[in-house]
Formats: structure tokens, sequence, C-alpha cells
């Protein structure tokens, strides 16, 4: 089997009435299970608010642009943390990796349940002296509809997000996709009209991966009759930037009490990467080279 790569397809429609992202992400949603050691609800939940990530992040215009996606719910999970960046690298992680719930009445994975009710923080660095913030009431905690609703309210865009992660028998990952069609605010009511009839055809993202749709297909079915335009295609991933010196940096800041102290204890110490999950470990020596820094 060849590994298919994880790539964003961008389509305007409708003479730029529409715009569109549609993606395919089984790989960097697998990526994630296995660095996280998720249970299946919970891969279903961060690989969905993953793919929502890549999508966001192919919309910031900055190179330096950031985005963060947060969820704090009541649920078990208790909260999601996902970062983007304008290349639609992204990596995220979830409080409590572990949960495991019964499937909810469809028989399908109990998201909503997982994450329970609470707020989606969505915030943007983009290079300004403070961060945009724009935050919403979760509507049912399933993600896509969450994200729908952080449009229109916060960012007045009328969307359709679609996100779907379908797991193997053995809990790999075996389709991960989504999509985000937005009207601009010029859009004729013809062209929403045709839009929202197209819309309820989508029953589900994972069923039209699991039959072979490509990105641009779902776009095709999204947007039919509606002179659909490719824009182009992206490459997305989970990809971390964490390294032994960007975590020394970090320790650096704590400040010389806190170090001086971790010396004292002469033990080398191990530092954990929330979003990867990768550990790396300090001597005694790494941390006194440190404690000067700070000073």
């Amino acid at each position: 089997m060849k590994k298919m790569k994880d790539y964003i397809v961008r389509a305007t429609a409708a003479n730029a009435q529409i715009r569109a992202f549609a993606c395919t992400t089984k790989n960097m949603v697998e990526a994630a299970r296995i660095a996280h050691d998720t249970s299946p609800v919970v891969t279903a939940a961060l690989g969905r608010l993953l793919t929502a990530g890549a999508m966001m992040g192919s919309m910031l215009k900055g190179a330096n642009d950031m985005l963060t996606l947060q969820i704090q719910g009541s649920g078990p999970i208790k909260g999601l943390t996902v970062t983007a960046d304008s290349k639609a690298q992204v990596k995220g992680y979830a409080l409590y990796p572990q949960v495991m719930l019964p499937p909810n009445e469809k028989g399908k994975l109990d998201v909503g349940g997982a994450v329970g009710i609470g707020i989606l923080n969505v915030i943007k660095d983009l290079g300004l002296k403070e961060p945009y913030t724009g935050q919403t009431v979760l509507q049912t905690g399933e993600i896509a509809d969450d994200l729908t609703y952080y449009f229109a309210t916060s960012e007045q865009v009328p969307s359709s997000v679609g996100l779907g992660v379908l797991m193997e028998k053995d809990n790999t990952v075996k389709q991960a996709g989504g999509f985000i069609v937005q009207l601009m605010p010029f859009a004729e009511e013809k062209v929403i009209e045709k839009l929202e009839k197209n819309l309820e055809k989508i029953t589900s993202v994972t069923a039209l991966l699991e039959e072979g749709k490509t990105p641009k297909e779902l776009l095709e079915l999204l947007l039919e009759g509606l002179s659909m335009e490719i824009l182009d295609e992206v490459p997305t991933a989970f990809s971390c930037n964490c390294s032994k010196e960007r975590v020394a940096k970090a320790i650096v800041s704590i400040g010389e009490k806190d170090i001086q102290e971790m010396i004292e204890d002469g033990k080398e110490i191990e530092v954990n990467c929330h979003f990867c999950n990768k550990n790396y470990t300090y001597s005694i020596e790494e941390l006194q080279e440190m404690l000067k820094l700070a000073k």
C-alpha cells in the first residue's frame, strides 16, 4: 500500500462568492494518535480539531502567523489544544488522552460526550501587539458544529464545516479529513440556495473518503453547479517544532531560583513537550549552563 500524502485543496466558486477548503488528514491524525497514545474517542476528537486547524492555518496570510484552537469542556477529555501555522503544519494534544466512552445513540464514537459543554477559543497571532481572540460556547462538542457557529458569530462569515475521523478495528486511523465552505458577504441568494442544497446531500466526510473520493472530488460535490475554480493544493502534516535547544530556552525563562533548586536536587531532569509528547533530558551540567544564562 502506497502511503497517501495529506493535503488541502483550496478553491473558490460562483465568481469568488464562495471560498472552500477540503482535505485528507489520515497520516496527521495517526501521527497524533501514536504520539499521544490516544483512545479511539480522543483520536476522533483531537483528529477533528487538528483537521480544522490545518485548514484554518492555511487561511492565514502572513508567513509567521499562528493559530491556536482551544476547547475547554465539562466532559472527561477536559480540554484539547491545537496550533497551526500558515503552512498548515499542525500539532496538538488532549488533556486526558485515554478517555473511554460507550458509542453514542448513532453507534458512533461519542466525541460530544467526551468533550461536553464548554467553550471554544480561537487565538490568531498575526504579529500584532495583541493576538486576536474569538470565543464561543460549544454547541454540541462534536467540533464541526462548534466551528460553524464560531465562524458565524465571531467572524460573521456564514460557513459550513464538516470533519470526520474513522477508526480501524485495531484502533488505528482508517480515514480522516474535512471541509470548510464559506460565503462571502456579497453572495447572491441563488448561490446560497444552491450551496445549501449541495450541503444537504453530504452525509459524512469519512464515508466519502472511504469511497475513495479525493479532496478535489469532495469540493466538486459541495460546489456542484457553482463553477468551481481550484486555487492550489497545500501539503499538511502533524509536525512539532520542539527541540532540545528550544525546551532549554523555556527552562532558562523560568528563572534562576527554580533552576538552582533543580541543580540542588542533584538529579537530571526530564521535560515533556505537551504537543508531541517527546521527552528531553538535561544533566546537572546542562542545568548549570542554563543557570548562567538565566542570571
